[in-house]
């Protein structure tokens, strides 16, 4: 049975939310996340990795982060998702930005050398990227589209721009009788595996091929990288493809609204923060693992379904566990307000919600730090 996420959530006060996201965590301590750079006893360097999604984000962190506690070092290299879960399950990283979670075999395996025989680990929602569907379409500047009709423009069943099933969806849009040419991700990426997640779910009588980083049809046009897949459909009539929202504005490309409900919802932080609220943790997770079972298909209103959450992870107890304090205080302001909106500022992430964020500030408070 799934429950609704914030059902576990209880009666968490947002004051006492307000007051953890603040709270220094060095062993009796006072490390700052409020940005005044004064008062912080942190000291020491830390090494990270993960997720290139992140990257940017990331940045934004650390640069907040150190002015507040000016005697720490955390470094992150953006060496993909995959490597950077190799390297927190070898004990290289105590703490590393992953565009999934962890699943249940993995889990299992209890290969966390970092962590303590036994710990669990921590698993935060707290990066979160709507995906824009991409389109170059002389003379049509945006379109409404289902999601059978997504997924039919993407596995090659809808060829032609003037089909039908785009026509219904777009009354009193002229369009061309131009061939469709989709454009995909060659390389393995987390966001190959959130669009092709949405497609297997929202449209499962289409989209056959089960979720993967990487791209699974040989039809279409492949690119390398967000800026390949961006450049590729900017360069061509007739084109179509998908990337990071924050990348689709930047360069001014026409982008689609996708049919939820009875409505057409555009991307938008609110829309893509909404999703992640409606949609349930990943069952059987111990109480620190926010793991989320994104419902791509949900009916509810104003959500955009097309998002990609990336996650920090780290340890609840570390067998090392001189990195401890300097991770959670950095924790502590990566969920903060002004953490989030710091990412939101420099990626054009959706910061989360004060609801999650009290999920996520009790979790980040397991972590032992003393």
């Amino acid at each position: 049975m799934k429950i609704t996420r914030f059902a576990q959530l209880g009666a968490v006060s947002a004051v006492a939310a307000l007051a953890l996201a603040g709270c220094a965590a060095n062993e009796g301590g006072s490390g700052s996340t409020d940005g005044g750079g004064s008062g912080s006893t942190l000291s020491g360097e830390v090494a990270s990795g993960g997720s290139s999604a992140q990257e940017v984000a990331v940045q934004a962190w650390t640069a907040g982060f150190q002015t507040a506690n000016p005697d720490v070092t955390i470094t992150y290299e953006p060496s993909g998702s995959g490597a950077g879960r190799e390297s927190f399950q070898a004990g290289a990283f105590p703490f590393v930005g992953s565009d999934r979670a962890f699943n249940d075999e993995e889990i299992a395996s209890g290969e966390f050398a970092a962590c303590v025989d036994g710990s669990g680990i921590i698993e935060l929602p707290t990066y979160i990227s709507p995906i824009a569907v991409i389109f170059n379409l002389e003379g049509v500047d945006s379109l409404n589209l289902d999601a059978a009709t997504v997924a039919g423009l993407f596995a090659g069943t809808i060829t032609n721009w003037n089909d039908p099933a785009i026509a219904a969806t777009n009354p009193g849009v002229t369009l061309p009788d131009l061939a469709v040419t989709p454009v995909h991700r060659q390389d393995d990426s987390g966001t190959t595996e959130n669009f092709t997640d949405y497609l297997y779910q929202a449209a499962p009588s289409v989209w056959t091929s089960e979720p993967d980083g990487e791209w699974p049809l040989s039809s279409g046009e492949a690119a390398n990288g967000t800026s390949g897949v961006v450049s590729a459909v900017s360069g061509a009539n007739g084109t179509i493809g998908y990337a990071d929202a924050s990348r689709a504005a930047e360069e001014g490309l026409s982008t689609v609204a996708i049919k939820v409900g009875e409505e057409f919802v555009a991307y938008s932080p609110e829309a893509a923060a909404a999703i992640v609220d409606a949609s349930p943790f990943v069952e059987g997770r111990t109480e620190g693992d926010l793991a989320i079972e994104l419902e791509r298909d949900s009916q509810e209103a104003g959500v955009y379904p097309i998002v990609l959450i990336s996650y920090m992870i780290a340890c609840q107890e570390y067998a090392d566990a001189s990195s401890a304090p300097i991770v959670k205080s950095f924790l502590q302001y990566v969920a903060s307000e002004e953490g989030q909106q710091a990412a939101a500022d420099a990626a054009g992430s959706a910061p989360i919600t004060d609801t999650l964020r009290e999920r996520v500030n009790s979790a980040i408070d397991l972590i032992v730090a003393e």
